[in-house]
């Protein structure tokens, strides 16, 4: 069974930068496509950003391209998301997702359980 953690959120301020991890166990991140995804107080989940399964592809929802890089290390089960430049709008829980058939699916298998994102003076 594949299991995700997340972790690097937290409180900083407009225009500062955070790294979010999310970590795997249990299996191997090669073989799946990653997504990267927020839920702000009272609005919808919405992806992030993605990358395929053999990093092929990459994908940015426009609010966040230019800013925000999602990368993983292989070798470390662990995939990455940098923002920089980060917004009061960027607050939200951000989690990780996997799946193995679809690439930036809105509903993929395996979902971490979050970590807080707080941009705010």
């Amino acid at each position: 069974q594949l299991q995700l953690v997340e972790s690097g959120g937290g409180l900083v301020q407009p225009g500062g930068s955070l790294r979010l991890s999310c970590a795997a166990a249990g299996d191997t991140l090669d073989y799946y496509h990653i997504g990267w995804f927020r839920q702000a107080p009272g609005k919808e989940r919405e992806a992030v950003s993605c990358v395929s399964r053999g990093d092929t592809s990459t994908s940015y929802a426009d609010s966040v391209k230019g800013r925000f890089t999602i990368s993983r290390d292989n070798a470390e089960n662990t995939v990455y998301l940098q923002m920089n430049s980060l917004k009061s709008e960027d607050t939200a829980v951000y989690y990780c997702a996997v799946d193995q058939s679809a690439y930036c699916s809105h509903s993929p298998r395996y979902w971490g359980q979050g970590t807080h994102v707080t941009v705010s003076s």
